[in-house]
């Protein structure tokens, strides 16, 4: 039975992708001229991605803390990576953000088309020259007033622990002296490993959002010490909800 669910997700994905895709080109012109930061273009783009575990019961997602993002502040958000799912998940958030993302994200027909008109981050992996012109465009979204969502692991892991965190993402909060709001993700490893399309049985998906961590806080460490003590909280969030049997 997963080969035949998982194709007919897949084909959703793709239908859905094809007829969104104009109603967000629309949404690109009308608004372009008068919404510079592409707000409402991402709002629909949440909606957009949060159809796939809506309509899909498989994947029951609970999100806990969305009330710690203020509308008024601006934050690196930072959340470990474990699957193709966890940009949906993130988006079910509705918080308004920039995501860096790899450029073969940016190659994939439709989605990649949609998120160039989101003036999304694009970072060409292993190239340095890629790495300091995304590390000018954070700088820049977070001075127009954008979030950044990051994900410091730099790649998905393929055993759904805990990698160790790169520290590109606090360099940039540490410049622009903005919060860091970590995020804990759970579940999308066992929904949708890194590898492979077959996607698995029931497997509840939990998002929680922990306390931001304003720029006094650590403002006397280095990115390194930073990326270790962002990381730990992250990683003592998800000990704790495995041994709760979340």
């Amino acid at each position: 039975m997963r080969p035949i669910y998982s194709t007919v997700f897949w084909l959703f994905f793709g239908s859905s992708s094809i007829a969104l895709f104009p109603v967000a080109v629309l949404i690109w012109l009308v608004t372009a001229p008068f919404d510079p930061r592409r707000r409402a273009l991402h709002q629909f783009t949440c909606f957009w991605a949060s159809l796939y575990t809506w309509l899909n019961p498989a994947w029951p997602v609970q999100i806990e803390g969305r009330d710690k993002i203020r509308p008024d502040e601006t934050y690196v958000m930072v959340s470990n990576h474990l699957s193709f799912l966890d940009i949906l998940v993130l988006c079910r958030l509705f918080k308004h953000f920039k995501w860096v993302s790899k450029t073969e994200n940016f190659r994939v027909p439709i989605i990649g088309w949609n998120m160039r008109l989101n003036r999304y981050i694009e970072l060409r992996r292993g190239d340095r020259a890629s790495v300091v012109q995304m590390m000018k465009a954070c700088r820049a979204a977070l001075a127009e007033g954008n979030s950044l969502l990051m994900f410091p692991e730099g790649t998905r892991s393929p055993t759904g622990r805990l990698r160790e965190f790169k520290t590109g993402a606090f360099d940039i909060a540490m410049d622009a002296r903005r919060p860091i709001l970590p995020i804990a993700l759970q579940g999308t490893h066992d929904a949708l490993p890194k590898r492979g399309f077959i996607l698995r049985g029931r497997h509840p998906i939990r998002v929680r959002v922990l306390d931001a961590l304003p720029y006094a806080d650590f403002a006397e460490l280095s990115s390194e010490d930073l990326a270790a003590r962002v990381r730990g909280l992250i990683a003592a969030e998800l000990e704790e909800s495995t041994a709760a049997g979340d």
